[in-house]
């Protein structure tokens, strides 16, 4: 992203005309950008700010540093799956089989469909600080939402509470783990490997789609 010929310097609320973007969002995006090319502890404030085309002062008229970038970018691909969830969780006129299919398929479209890998930030040690908490809390809810559709399967229905946990975790697991895939296969379509990775969740489950 050129900074080239970008005003800097003064707070800025409005949508700027070269991007479309919000200073915030352009912040966002330098910030994940930088956080998953060059690695979140080697990337500064002023990394990000100048990459977002302002000066490192204006950026804190904004954000309060590199930490609220890293933990919205983190909510970013957890909550749009969780408010699918809640709408798959609602529909009884579907089968459960099909409602877990499309959760784990639009999961992964989330996690894969961006133009960087933000997932893997995932494994970052600042993760499991406690001002990363909200983005942990939600992680845990939507794990819950993939169990309770996991349960309403017939094949899970058969399950004894271990043997649920155990396949939610793996199913869950599954979900998260195509950042590494994605790491040595970027070039796969989106689609198909968002497909394909809700069938083999769904053969973890010993179900499949109606």
């Amino acid at each position: 992203m050129s900074t080239t010929g970008r005003r800097v310097g003064r707070p800025r609320a409005q949508q700027r005309a070269d991007s479309g973007l919000s200073a915030r969002e352009e912040l966002l995006t330098a910030a994940a950008e930088l956080f998953t090319t060059r690695g979140y502890a080697a990337t500064t404030t002023r990394a990000v700010a100048d990459r977002a085309g302002m000066r490192q002062a204006t950026m804190y008229h904004y954000v309060a540093g590199k930490e609220d970038l890293l933990a919205e970018l983190l909510e970013s691909t957890v909550t749009p799956s969780l408010a699918l969830a809640g709408k798959l969780l609602a529909d009884d006129a579907t089968a459960a089989e099909d409602r877990l299919w499309e959760l784990c398929r639009s999961d992964v479209a989330l996690l894969c469909g961006g133009p960087y890998n933000l997932g893997a930030l995932y494994v970052l040690p600042e993760v499991r600080a406690e001002r990363f908490a909200g983005f942990h809390r939600v992680r845990d809810e939507l794990k819950g939402a993939y169990g309770t559709l996991l349960a309403a399967t017939r094949a899970g229905a058969a399950l004894d509470e271990g043997e649920l946990a155990l396949r939610t975790d793996l199913v869950f697991g599954l979900i998260e783990g195509v950042i590494l895939v994605r790491r040595s296969g970027p070039e796969r379509p989106v689609a198909a490997f968002a497909a394909a990775t809700a069938d083999a969740a769904l053969r973890i489950v010993g179900a499949r789609p109606d």
